[in-house]
């Protein structure tokens, strides 16, 4: 019956793809807040909630192959009944949808998604009124869906991390397996943090001898786990303030550095702003370079000018000085180089003139004024 070849896909997850949906959910629950009050019967929800949710997630409600109003599947002696919409895959119903109207509570008892799961040959169901919906699995038995959502949500209300779950059942990102192996975690996880909550919120004699057991040693009384009670509630309450208020310090402690930071940056960019690179510093530089020439690759030589000196650089990098250049004094001139440790050592200059090139011969060194070689134009082999 059922065309069981793989789908080849390639799953969409990329930043932009995200931002899609989100926006798209965004404008459907505007879309949900502005006229729900004019919406009376379940089919206007479907037409007006429901189907518009079905073709964000890339299914094309006007293709009968792909989305199925009206699904019909034989259940035993029971012909004919239907469950609204069925999306199939390859000519397999992948989810079955009962929808109900927006005003009414989604209750699972009842629903026929119950006794059209198990013959369906479908992975997934969804109970909605096109606020709230509700997905089904069947973790804890096999072909029987479980009584309880693996993701529940209100479209109204949505948080980033089911945005990212919603997404999975997105046309070009399905994958059964993987949303099956991840629906334990999410039904699991959500169960926990319900039942945490309704702990904190009014705690179990249970929850409290927990911690009672922990700091106390003598008998737990009835009136003793009383008191335990209101201790218990006092103590999560102050340790949730601390940890908001923790956040929103640590919060605001980024921002604050954050503008400190530009701050920092325009500082620096005033200060760059300052700073006159002259024609002669320009000049010695195309000096350095002649001479450098000689033993490095000119594309690695590069300059930088600061308020204080002209640095000749190795590969652009500060930490990689050849030499400095100190020329905005009209009366002392110098020109730095470094040793092997980075120590720096100033000679004093008349002129960019008296920069010098060290010719090593077999028997001595001949040094030569860079002004004399470009007065006679003498050319200096490596």
């Amino acid at each position: 019956m059922y065309n069981c070849k793989k789908q080849i896909k390639l799953p969409i997850t990329t930043l932009k793809f995200t931002m899609e949906i989100a926006n798209k959910l965004k404008a459907l629950a505007d879309k949900i807040e502005q006229l729900k009050d004019k919406i009376e019967t379940e089919e206007a929800t479907k037409h007006a909630f429901v189907l518009p949710f079905i073709n964000l997630l890339g299914y094309d409600t006007f293709d009968p192959t792909e989305v199925v109003p009206e699904f019909t599947a034989d259940l035993g002696l029971k012909k004919g009944e239907k469950v609204d919409y069925a999306i199939f895959q390859n000519d397999i119903p992948i989810l079955i949808i009962e929808c109900k109207n927006w005003k009414q509570k989604l209750d699972i008892h009842g629903s026929q998604l119950f006794r059209y799961f198990h013959v369906s040959k479908t992975k997934f169901s969804l109970l909605t009124n096109g606020i709230e919906y509700k997905f089904y699995t069947d973790l804890e038995e096999s072909n029987k869906m479980d009584e309880k959502p693996f993701l529940e949500f209100n479209l109204t209300d949505l948080k980033e991390s089911v945005i990212k779950e919603i997404e999975k059942f997105h046309k070009s990102n399905f994958d059964v397996d993987k949303i099956f192996n991840n629906a334990s975690s999410l039904k699991y996880s959500r169960e926990i943090r319900n039942a945490i909550s309704k702990e904190i919120q009014s705690p179990s004699p249970e929850f409290v001898k927990l911690f009672a057991n922990k700091v106390y040693s003598g008998r737990l009384t009835a009136s003793v786990v009383e008191e335990f009670t209101e201790l218990v509630q006092k103590a999560f309450s102050q340790m949730l303030s601390e940890r908001v208020n923790s956040r929103l310090n640590a919060a605001l402690n980024k921002e604050a550095e954050s503008e400190k930071e530009q701050e920092a940056e325009e500082v620096i960019e005033e200060e760059i702003s300052k700073i006159d690179t002259t024609e002669e510093e320009l000049d010695a530089y195309r000096v350095i370079v002649a001479i450098l020439r000689r033993k490095l690759p000119v594309e690695r030589i590069a300059h930088r000018d600061t308020q204080s000196y002209f640095g000749v650089l190795l590969d652009d990098n500060n930490r990689k000085p050849i030499c400095r250049l100190y020329l905005n004094s009209a009366t002392k001139k110098y020109l730095s180089v470094f040793d092997e440790n980075k120590n720096e050592t100033k000679h004093s200059i008349e002129s960019i003139d008296e920069i010098s090139v060290v010719i090593s011969t077999e028997n001595k060194k001949i040094i030569i004024p860079i002004k004399e070689i470009v007065d006679n134009k003498i050319e200096v082999l490596s």
